[in-house]
């Protein structure tokens, strides 16, 4: 791991962990506040995957998340599984965005105002946290290995085929 990886990894890892363990101490309080979202999350998953039993209590939701993002950015800070804990992080983001920071509901404009700074600073993050997910550290992907793969299988085919053809001219 590079020495930019080695800090930069957890320092993006760092709000998940605190985020996280306040969701997890206050869930009641974030549940109260994320109702909309969550009811609208829980309908989304119940229509996508009807048979994944999908719990419908905020304050649970709510703690799943907050694990998520705990467990994910420890992941990522120990250079553990990156790519997926940056995954895991990024979709953990979106409702948690969407639930605290609708500074476009707010009437107060310091309040907005302050709502919009955390909203953009989530959308950061979260730029962040995608580029992290598809870092591979200087090795091939598997999109890579993937396009490579299938070329090298051509290739053995076609020469497969050039020797087959070759061997039967031979004896015929």
């Amino acid at each position: 791991m590079t020495p930019i990886r080695l800090v930069a990894r957890p320092m993006l890892a760092s709000m998940f962990v605190v985020g996280g363990v306040g969701a997890l101490r206050n869930s009641k309080a974030v549940a109260a506040r994320s109702k909309p979202v969550t009811d609208r999350v829980t309908r989304a998953l119940n229509r996508f995957a009807p048979q994944v039993p999908v719990p419908s209590d905020e304050v649970t939701l709510v703690r799943i998340n907050g694990a998520a993002q705990v467990v994910s950015a420890l992941a990522l800070a120990t250079g553990r599984t990156p790519r997926l804990a940056s995954t895991v992080l990024a979709l953990t983001l979106l409702p948690t965005t969407a639930a605290g920071h609708r500074f476009w509901e707010e009437e107060d404009a310091a309040t907005r105002q302050n709502q919009r700074l955390h909203f953009f600073k989530n959308l950061s993050m979260l730029g962040g946290l995608m580029l992290a997910a598809v870092d591979t550290e200087g090795r091939p992907g598997v999109a890579w290995r993937t396009k490579h793969a299938v070329t090298d299988v051509r290739r053995e085919a076609k020469h497969l085929r050039k020797e087959a053809k070759l061997a039967a001219k031979s004896i015929g």
